[in-house]
């Protein structure tokens, strides 16, 4: 063997290390983050007094609860409220069209996924963000908003819905109302919170109230504005 090969053979034996090529790509990555919350922070300190709404990107137009969250987001601008929804389809492009609608305040805040999301045409021009990191996107989504309305969705939808529940419950957040919409869609995970969550002890009774079900886009906005008739609105956090 040849102190060529000698040397070669002695370098594939050596022990590969990938950390090091995390820490150099997550100390890269520490100024994307950074780069996403500014951006979002700017332009949401801005937008006033807004209203979450979160649903299915799988939603279809002229179905039943696409044309709830129109309808939600028409009543909330009514009452002084834009709205802030994923900026993709479904329902969060419903409540956009509705806020577009009655001309209030229409934010979009995309995530980059390989698929079902693409930023829909009822976002103002102007508050629309796109998101590599899903936890700086929920940042937003909870700190700039009065309340949220969620409307039947899937595993995203829930993942905020409990992250807000979460972050009120321990004191994490200011207390803002949470609106279910969609009764029929809502009352099998109601009552499983409140029969098997409840009574084995997980939750406390008063967290029940931290969200109110209805099927009215009226009473919906109604809750919220009621809400702050006599709170400031202000950052939950």
């Amino acid at each position: 063997m040849s102190i060529n090969d000698h040397i070669q053979t002695e370098e594939a034996l050596k022990p590969y290390d990938a950390w090091q090529d995390v820490r150099i790509k997550d100390l890269w990555r520490v100024f994307r983050i950074m780069g996403e919350f500014v951006s979002g922070f700017e332009t949401l300190s801005e937008v006033g007094p807004c209203v979450s709404v979160f649903g299915s990107a799988r939603t279809k137009p002229g179905t039943p609860e696409y044309e709830l969250g129109t309808a939600v987001a028409r009543e909330l601008v009514k009452r002084g409220f834009g709205v802030i929804s994923g900026g993709g389809p479904g329902i969060m492009e419903a409540a956009n069209k509705g806020a577009r609608e009655e001309e209030g305040v229409s934010v979009g805040l995309n995530i980059n996924i390989p698929h079902e999301q693409h930023n829909n045409p009822y976002i103002d021009q102007d508050k629309s963000i796109n998101f590599d990191f899903f936890f700086v996107r929920k940042v937003m989504f909870v700190k700039y908003a009065q309340g949220f309305v969620v409307l039947p969705g899937g595993f995203g939808t829930m993942d905020e819905l409990f992250e807000a529940l979460t972050l009120i419950q321990t004191e994490k957040s200011t207390l803002f109302p949470i609106v279910l919409m969609g009764t029929e869609y809502w009352c099998g995970l109601f009552e499983w919170v409140r029969d098997t969550m409840l009574k084995a002890g997980k939750i406390a009774e008063k967290d029940l109230d931290l969200f109110h079900l209805t099927d009215s886009p009226q009473e919906a906005a109604e809750v919220i504005h009621d809400f702050y008739r006599h709170r400031a609105m202000k950052p939950n956090f």
